[in-house]
């Protein structure tokens, strides 16, 4: 079980993180990226699963420069208060929450379990993206659905490491051409589709798809390990 701990970012900035230790030797670092509903028990329970796996993972609370102790559910109104969330974040002036992310991925980096990953869901997927293709110290990253990442400004962005990222082909936020053309464009991402929905990885959503997110899952595990041996 993780305990929430406090970072502070570049700017000075303080704010919250949800961090599980592994028992024993750790494999290797994540920092898991939220979906647009803050680090709540899904994202706590991502990264615990992670550290049940060997890893030290931490999330950080991306929404905290915009308002404090974002905890969301998944309904309606729950989705139009994440999007508002979403779109302040990405108003911020200069470099916004990626330096909470930078923060993050120093924490991981100096916690002594190894090479640091970034793994993300939903907008976290493309935050993930975004790190993979501008942050320093990361040795691998998985993007979940990436909200916006198959759009045409981030298809033009060249990731730093090696990344992998998951779609569903009945994604109704995320076009399949759009993938297509993501894949097109990056033969050296690895990009899994799967007959699956937005959120497919999620148990606490109606679009969850068990199938679909163990082989997710076993390809992501896969995936960490080959990168942060």
């Amino acid at each position: 079980m993780g305990k929430f701990i406090d970072l502070k970012a570049a700017d000075g900035f303080t704010f919250p993180a949800y961090a599980a230790e592994p028992q024993g030797k750790a494999k290797g670092a994540v920092v898991v990226l939220q979906e647009i509903f803050g680090v709540n028990s899904h994202i706590q329970d991502v990264t615990n699963r992670l550290a049940a796996q060997g890893y030290f993972a931490v999330a950080p609370a991306t929404f905290e420069r915009v308002e404090k102790g974002v905890d969301l559910g998944y309904n309606g109104d729950t989705m139009k208060a994440g999007v508002a969330l979403k779109s302040a974040v990405t108003a911020l002036p200069g470099a916004g929450v990626m330096q909470d992310i930078a923060a993050a991925i120093a924490y991981a980096a100096q916690s002594g379990a190894g090479k640091v990953a970034v793994m993300g869901f939903c907008w976290g997927g493309q935050m993930t993206w975004h790190a993979a293709t501008s942050l320093p110290g990361l040795s691998a990253a998985v993007c979940y659905y990436g909200g916006g990442m198959t759009t045409p400004g981030d298809i033009a962005l060249k990731p730093l490491c090696p990344t992998m990222a998951h779609f569903g082909d009945q994604d109704h936020f995320i076009s399949l051409d759009s993938v297509e053309a993501f894949k097109k464009a990056h033969p050296e991402v690895t990009v899994h589709i799967y007959p699956a929905d937005h959120g497919f990885n999620c148990d606490q959503r109606g679009s969850y798809d068990a199938p679909a997110a163990k082989l997710a899952m076993e390809r992501t595990l896969a995936f960490l390990a080959a990168n942060l041996a």
